[in-house]
């Protein structure tokens, strides 16, 4: 059994993705109406992702101080603290401080990361894989609500379109902070707060580290590039808004929704042919976009993209956790995720210049050195079977 805590965070998890991906549905729009040029419409996006990146590396090492639950606590509140300020920034139409609001709930989508680690933390040893993937899995509450919430919510205050998204985080973030308090999480071990972690040199000697970190960091790069600058394709192309939400909602079911299996591939299949079939499936969105415009191949693309994102990232995952001992755990976390979502943030500013520089077809064919490059990665690594260093014991 994976046990009360595991359950909690996939339901916090839940809370905090419906959040995020009501982000993705109107971010990049609302960047298009308040942006002074059509380059900048993605910024608000680019800042977001700023806010996750340069909190990653410090939210790590604050949860190996304070714990996990006072971590998650602080990260609710600077989500809070950013829905308001997103919401008086639309109300207000001010770009610069609606960047500014992005920034603050990047950073909370930071500090919401560690979910994953925190429930294999709360996990029993052998459960690692399906507690990643009940966690991922939880996403596919957050793939009904988020789209919906962010239709439902479009217009509900007058003559201000989207200001109610805001209203309705700004409420996710309170019911999750609230959930955290509740929950009976696992504090930190003596040896994860004051042994010694070894240094970033001896780590990435590790194979196994180097391709669990470079195909997560292509992994998610890929998927929020052309995630992102899938709703400005299909407004050039004279959709509409319910439209572009019915197939980012499709996507991000196909992100969580295969993780119900995903762990059991992993344990059947092992991490390297999980990995290698995430990035089989981005390569078939990417051709996809290259055949039409239409609506069906947005839909169909887009649900290639999130399962092959969720083969890509949770495979990664369960690798990366056979490379650390338990001194190097914030270490190696918050180095992979520093890096996976620099990358993410490279994404998500290119996918409005890149659009406009180079249109739809070209932005897909751009992605195809990289998903190579992460899939040569992953071969190498098993090619060289070297031992690894497991897990610690929970």
């Amino acid at each position: 059994m994976l046990g009360v805590s595991v359950w909690g965070l996939a339901l916090g998890q839940a809370l905090l993705i419906t959040g995020n991906i009501l982000l993705v549905s109107v971010t990049a729009l609302i960047g298009q109406q308040l942006a002074p040029n059509l380059s900048l419409a993605t910024l608000p996006v680019a800042t977001q992702f700023l806010g996750l990146m340069g909190v990653i590396l410090p939210a790590a090492l604050l949860m190996r101080t304070v714990g996990r639950k006072k971590g998650f606590f602080i990260g609710n509140l600077i989500g809070i603290i950013g829905a308001f300020t997103a919401f008086y920034a639309l109300q207000q139409t001010n770009f610069v401080l609606f960047c500014c609001a992005t920034l603050l709930l990047g950073m909370a989508i930071g500090v919401g990361q560690q979910y994953r680690f925190a429930a294999i933390e709360n996990a029993p040893n052998d459960k690692t894989p399906q507690a990643i993937s009940l966690i991922m899995g939880a996403g596919v509450i957050a793939a009904i609500l988020g789209p919906n919430m962010a239709i439902w919510a479009e217009f509900i205050v007058p003559d201000t379109q989207y200001l109610g998204a805001f209203a309705a985080l700004l409420v996710l973030y309170i019911a999750t902070t609230i959930l955290i308090l509740m929950l009976p999480l696992r504090q930190p071990t003596q040896e994860e707060q004051t042994g010694t972690p070894r240094s970033y040199k001896t780590l990435l000697k590790q194979p196994n580290l180097l391709a669990a970190i470079t195909s997560g960091v292509i992994g998610y790069t890929v998927m929020t590039l052309v995630m992102t600058a899938t709703p400005l394709a299909m407004h050039g192309h004279g959709f509409h808004f319910g439209h572009t939400a019915t197939v980012i909602q499709w996507h991000v079911l196909g992100m969580f929704a295969p993780s119900f299996f995903t762990g059991k591939f992993i344990q059947k299949y092992g991490t390297t042919k999980v990995i290698q079939a995430g990035c089989l499936l981005l390569l078939i969105c990417v051709v996809l976009n290259q055949f039409g415009s239409g609506y069906w191949y947005f839909w169909t693309a887009l649900i290639f993209l999130g399962i092959g994102w969720n083969f890509t990232f949770i495979g990664a995952t369960a690798l990366l956790t056979k490379t650390y001992q338990p001194a190097d755990k914030a270490k190696v976390q918050g180095l992979n995720d520093f890096l996976v979502f620099t990358g993410a943030t490279i994404g998500s500013v290119l996918a409005g210049y890149w659009q406009n520089l180079f249109g739809w077809e070209i932005l897909n064919l751009l992605m195809i050195p990289f998903i190579l490059a992460a899939m040569l990665s992953v071969w190498l690594s098993a090619r060289k079977s070297l031992p690894v260093i497991t897990t610690e014991t929970t």
